[in-house]
């Protein structure tokens, strides 16, 4: 099952291990600036820094290829990652490389972009540097398009027992639990300890989740059908978990139903108004109730990027950056901030974190920058 939704990520592996903000005065003194070589555009030009090469970023980068700017993209990995069909990659329908491409080959025809693979640590506002570990980048314009990571409320111990499904390593790393799961379960001759590996729970019940188990369920009640001799895999037990009244609450309420109602076709067991209370190495505890569970995702919650911290400047509960009607930080009209890192406010409601909007952003964000660059007028509105 498969919903039309997607999510800008920049990063694409685990998000977790970001290190704690830099501030200018916290950065090594050995640090290497990193300035245009003799084969860089000339020096007049304005320097655009890229945070992230998720779809916000990349459109952005794309869209800048003939504009007027030197364009350095930075990314922690040397891949652009399509994660709205990670869970395919999770369930062994792709395979990584079908959902992902090298971000150098991608803007390899853009004469005004370098890419660096590196990780940011920090911004230094004042000197318009970008900091990371061993060296700065100077920016005339920034766009920090870092996406979002899981956010576990507080439980960060769950993350070990219960991986989200952000990064390529993540869907490699759940599609090995599953597959073994099933391997261990035809070799065990304990019903209960059988039961449990044929557990399969999902927290949060959003495009993700949905998706995740269907898409588990399609691979016990079909896929697997045929392929074993001593279990039947389609008892395997598929648990869709949800703190709220009901599946998909960013959805129509019709769509809703209609997937909750495939999901039963594939024998998901859903459970709306059910609050996770615990999870641990044995399952999960779900409204008072423990269920022994050796296969446990996490497909609730997300939390932005450090880059409200990096700014110093008003974030949301999530930690995203509040940003105006062209998509800048407040009283700083040259730093821009796009996709899932952003908040913005339309029509009195928030923009959601979908990648349709992070790519318009992009495309927005680049078409002023060009426009300033070349002394043209520009809308100031995102619309």
């Amino acid at each position: 099952m498969r919903l039309q939704h997607g999510k800008d990520t920049q990063e694409v592996t685990d998000m977790q291990d970001i290190p704690e903000t830099k501030t200018a005065n916290e950065h090594p003194q050995t640090v290497q600036s990193v300035e245009p070589t003799s084969t860089s555009l000339p020096a007049l030009m304005p320097r655009v820094v890229i945070v992230g090469a998720g779809f916000g970023g990349l459109n952005a980068a794309k869209a800048l290829g003939d504009a007027p700017v030197q364009v350095t993209v930075i990314d922690r990995n040397n891949h652009h990652l399509f994660q709205p069909l990670l869970y395919q990659v999770a369930t062994a329908v792709l395979s990584p490389a079908d959902v992902s491409a090298p971000i150098r080959n991608v803007l390899s025809k853009q004469k005004n972009t370098e890419v660096l693979m590196s990780e940011v640590t920090g911004v230094d506002v004042e000197n318009q540097r970008v900091l990371m570990k061993d060296r700065e980048v100077p920016y005339d314009y920034l766009i920090l398009a870092t996406g979002a990571r899981d956010s576990y409320f507080g439980h960060n111990d769950w993350a070990q027992f219960a991986p989200g499904l952000k990064s390529i390593t993540q869907a490699t790393g759940i599609r090995r639990k599953i597959l073994l799961a099933f391997e261990v379960a035809e070799k065990e001759p304990d019903s209960e300890k059988r039961r449990a590996l044929l557990t399969f729970v999902m927290v949060g019940a959003g495009p993700t989740g949905v998706e995740m188990s269907g898409a588990i369920g399609g691979l016990a009640h079909k896929t697997l059908i045929d392929d074993f001799r001593h279990i039947n895999p389609k008892e395997a037990r598929i648990v869709l978990v949800e703190a709220l009244p009901r599946i998909l609450p960013a959805f129509d309420e019709g769509l809703a139903n209609k997937a909750r109602q495939a999901l039963n076709r594939l024998g998901v067991e859903v459970r709306t108004s059910s609050p996770v209370e615990a999870i641990d190495s044995e399952g999960v505890v779900v409204a008072g109730e423990r269920i022994a569970a050796k296969t446990v995702i996490w497909t609730a919650g997300v939390a932005a990027s450090p880059a409200g911290q990096w700014l110093g400047t008003e974030t949301d509960r999530a930690g995203r950056v509040k940003v105006g009607s062209d998509v800048s930080v407040p009283d700083h009209p040259n730093i821009f901030v796009i996709g899932d890192t952003s908040s913005f406010t339309q029509d009195g409601k928030p923009l959601p974190g979908v990648a349709q909007v992070a790519m318009q952003q992009g495309n927005f964000v680049a078409s002023l920058i060009a426009a300033r660059a070349a002394g043209k007028p520009h809308p100031q509105t995102f619309r």
